[in-house]
């Protein structure tokens, strides 16, 4: 192993570090001189000793020249093998590769070749150790060389075996291994590897969705009940722990295979299914992966197209972006924007449509706690908070009621926008929550609101003195299904009792803040009322029912964007200004689901139910002489004593008799 020296084209470097003494002159010059002569003028070295390589070399001359082939090919191999594990490419082969020994007589300058590539020279001194030790050939990278050549038995002997096999290289022998490893991984998969048009048709038919048996969502549905609880206790004694939840990747599968399976119902759809079928393993499914109830998952399911319902329940799993917005009061939007950047805020504007609003990507400080906050020159607001008041567009000097008014920030953005001019009512029915609406409103420097606690249903027969107010905002309480990514508690904890809970209280709110509006205002006369919800029943239903109990009509919000509000769901018509309502989801707007309708009060006269018409209408076909059936406000009682009957007046005076001795 290693690389030999060509006596002929490389200096002797030196003996190796045993040897005391090296010559340096003497060497170069032996090899042009004649023997005996130096041409430093000294006198030729002595005889050295002789040494075992000698018998070596004499053996070599003598022996067969054949097994001097076999040795070199052997060591060029070692070397090949060792150049292979070192990383060494084939680049850079030529320089690397061991010199050949020539395998001629020498001639006069005592230069001779032993068997293990040492370069004999007649006219080198050494002195060698005392232990007799012969000394090492090094090479230009430190190596021995005489240690690099002695292999090994079991080496040589491998090194015989790869050159019995026909010239085949270790680089072939390896590509062979893989190849039987990729051939028997084939093998296993495919069975048939030459039908390849066939195997992809099969393919295709495999990845059809089929719709599962009965067994299987039954087995499925006891494990999912089984995972719910912690335990499952079936004695006193013994305790078995929950059996494992269905697996969410294998639903997640299923529910993209329905899908496409129901965007082309009659190509793909499994022979003898119905779409009803398909529809409820998709709910099922849905509502175990994205952990939603099935009532509420029914409820959206009527709302959205399938696609767009799965965009929807994936966004509802996305927080919101953070956003703020300015109080113009105290400072304005570039000032507070380079503020907060100069405290490593990363924001941008909030968009086109809001001239206060700021989102906010990331902060390295806390952006609820800043000195700018504290100082009240901003608001953390959701941008879909900041659409009503922009609906509402409060003008200077006007009377305003906002009618659920906490947390504030509705409020104070309708101040920032009058200016700290005219009068604001902070109204809200929950007296904890007032807490934050003051302080808020403090902070944020508002001297024109006043804060109230009182139930917003009976509003108007608190406050008569007040005569009606231009604007008024209602931010109804509901369900909260457009908020779902704040509170994920939404998913499972409503059900039908709780939506028509809200619908009932959302109407008399409305009707109440609707008899609180002066239609005669120069500059008012309306009505916004949003909700948080997505859900029909506490959005369109409420506005179509304010629309037929007073003299109010829907008018444009004034938004730009935003989804148009629906005139028709399942069985029920709704009014077609309803068009002019707008809604605003997660998926498409990036901001909390959001309900707003604006209205423009028109009479402040309550128009009479239709029932109570259309009773005189029936008495008076059974009735000969239909007495008129009017309500007077003032009359005296003898009016109404006349109109009763005899036996009414003769019951009342006896009742009349029996307890006035009870008072005396």
């Amino acid at each position: 192993m290693g690389r030999k020296l060509d006596p002929t084209r490389k200096e002797k470097r030196g003996p190796g570090r045993k040897a005391r003494k090296q010559r340096g002159a003497e060497v170069e010059l032996a090899r042009f001189l004649p023997p005996g002569k130096c041409g430093l003028g000294r006198p030729a070295a002595a005889p050295r000793r002789p040494r075992p390589s000698d018998r070596r070399v004499s053996s070599r001359r003598a022996g067969d020249w054949q097994e001097e082939a076999l040795q070199s090919r052997e060591k060029e191999a070692a070397g090949q093998a060792a150049r292979v594990r070192s990383g060494f490419s084939d680049s850079n082969s030529k320089w690397l590769a061991p010199a050949k020994a020539k395998k001629t007589q020498p001639k006069g300058n005592h230069v001779e070749l032993s068997s293990d590539g040492e370069v004999e020279e007649g006219n080198w001194e050494m002195e060698e150790e005392e232990d007799g030790s012969s000394e090492e050939m090094v090479d230009d990278y430190g190596a021995s060389s005489s240690e690099e050549e002695e292999l090994l038995p079991i080496e040589k002997a491998a090194l015989k075996q790869k050159l019995d096999r026909e010239g085949i290289s270790e680089d072939d022998s390896e590509e062979e291994e893989e190849e039987e490893a990729e051939e028997a991984s084939k093998q296993k998969v495919g069975q048939k590897e030459e039908e390849g048009p066939d195997l992809q048709l099969n393919l295709d038919i495999d990845e059809q969705f089929k719709l599962p048996t009965s067994e299987e969502i039954e087995k499925e549905d006891i494990l999912f009940i089984s995972s719910a609880s912690s335990l499952t206790v079936y004695d006193s004694l013994t305790v078995f722990p929950p059996a494992e939840p269905p697996d969410l990747h294998v639903v997640h599968q299923r529910i993209k295979g329905n899908m496409e399976v129901l965007q082309d119902f009659v190509v793909k759809r499994e022979e003898g299914r119905t779409r009803q079928e398909y529809l409820a393993l998709l709910r099922r499914d849905m509502a175990t992966y994205y952990s939603y109830s099935d009532f509420l998952l029914t409820k959206l399911m009527d709302i959205f197209p399938l696609p767009e319902l799965i965009n929807f329940l994936e966004a509802n799993e996305v927080p919101r972006p953070v956003t703020i917005r300015t109080n113009t009061l105290k400072t304005r939007r570039r000032d507070l924007a380079q503020a907060l950047i100069n405290r490593g805020v990363n924001l941008d504007p909030l968009g086109k449509w809001s001239k206060t609003g700021l989102v906010i990507y990331d902060s390295s400080v806390p952006i609820g706690a800043t000195p700018e906050y504290l100082a009240g020159h901003y608001m953390l607001q959701g941008a879909s908070s900041l659409l009503p008041v922009m609906a509402l567009a409060p003008q200077e000097n006007e009377r305003i009621l906002d009618m659920c008014c906490a947390p504030g920030g509705k409020t104070s953005y309708i101040a920032q926008l009058m200016k700290n001019t005219g009068m604001i009512l902070a109204n809200d029915s929950n007296a904890e929550r007032l807490r934050s609406v003051v302080g808020n409103l403090h902070r944020l420097g508002v001297t024109n609101a006043v804060v109230s606690n009182c139930d917003g249903r009976q509003f108007p027969k608190v406050f008569p003195v007040l005569g009606g107010f231009d604007r008024v905002l209602l931010d109804a309480p509901c369900s909260g299904t457009g908020v779902i990514s704040k509170d994920p508690a939404v998913k499972t904890n409503k059900d039908e009792k709780d939506i028509l809970r809200c619908a009932h209280l959302q109407k008399e709110l409305i009707l109440s803040a609707i008899d609180s509006v002066n239609a005669a205002s120069e500059t008012g006369g309306y009505i916004v009322y949003c909700t948080c919800s997505i859900t029909v029943e506490e959005n369109e239903w409420v506005v179509d029912y304010a629309l037929k109990k007073r003299n109010v009509r829907l008018v444009p919000t004034g938004l730009d964007f935003g989804k148009e509000g629906f005139t028709r769901f399942k069985d029920r018509r709704f009014h077609p200004s309803l068009k002019c309502t707008r809604r605003f989801y997660p998926h498409t707007h990036n901001m909390d689901g959001f309900f707003i309708a604006k209205f423009k009060k028109f009479s402040n006269a309550i128009p009479q139910a239709q029932k109570e018409t259309a009773a005189p209408s029936t008495v008076s076909s059974t009735i000969a002489e239909p007495p008129p059936k009017k309500k007077k406000l003032e009359g005296s009682k003898a009016d109404k004593e006349q109109k009763l009957p005899q036996p009414a007046l003769k019951k009342k005076h006896s009742v009349q008799a029996q307890r006035r001795p009870l008072k005396a």
